[in-house]
């Protein structure tokens, strides 16, 4: 497994316009909403207000390997993809046609929001060469906001945080 410096390396190579990267801030968190909305309507507990479902499965795995990459920026990371993920259950107990008017809109506002960063950039996604990529978003702008506040300076060099 590469280390999180080599992952926010390979991931910064496609984001190093500011425009695309304060696109990814809005559109990231956008599809991660959705995918965990998505995955919500799978449901595994026999109480409703138990939410273990195929998205807590899946979060529980992802932060997992979060964990093996760097411990302090996947617990740093964490709060923020519970609460979409406690945001998302939410959701995912609403009729359908709601829950399911909000996947599409979350998604596909999600999707258009990050390829329009990439059409100012004049750049692909990342996952169009590694669809690994897509879980490296998170954790890339999470890196990010350290860099702003002047942690992780260890992660800048080879191209993070525009070449510090």
């Amino acid at each position: 497994m590469k280390t999180l410096k080599e992952q926010m390396h390979s991931y910064a190579a496609y984001h190093r316009d500011p425009r695309n990267k304060l696109a990814h801030f809005v559109g990231v968190p956008l599809v991660t909403f959705a995918l965990l909305l998505l995955l919500g309507w799978f449901r595994f507990a026999p109480a409703p207000d138990l939410p273990l479902t195929a998205a807590t499965i899946f979060y529980v795995v992802v932060f997992v390997y979060y964990l093996c990459l760097d411990r302090q920026v996947a617990l740093l990371q964490a709060p923020f993809t519970l609460a979409l993920l406690f945001l998302a259950d939410w959701v995912a107990r609403l009729p359908f046609a709601e829950s399911a008017a909000v996947f599409g809109a979350t998604m596909i506002g999600g999707w258009a929001i990050q390829l329009a960063g990439h059409a100012i950039e004049g750049k692909r996604p990342a996952l169009a060469d590694n669809v690994m990529q897509i879980f490296n978003a998170p954790l890339f702008l999470t890196v990010e906001v350290m860099f702003l506040l002047g942690f992780r300076k260890d992660l800048a060099a080879g191209g993070l945080a525009g070449e510090r």
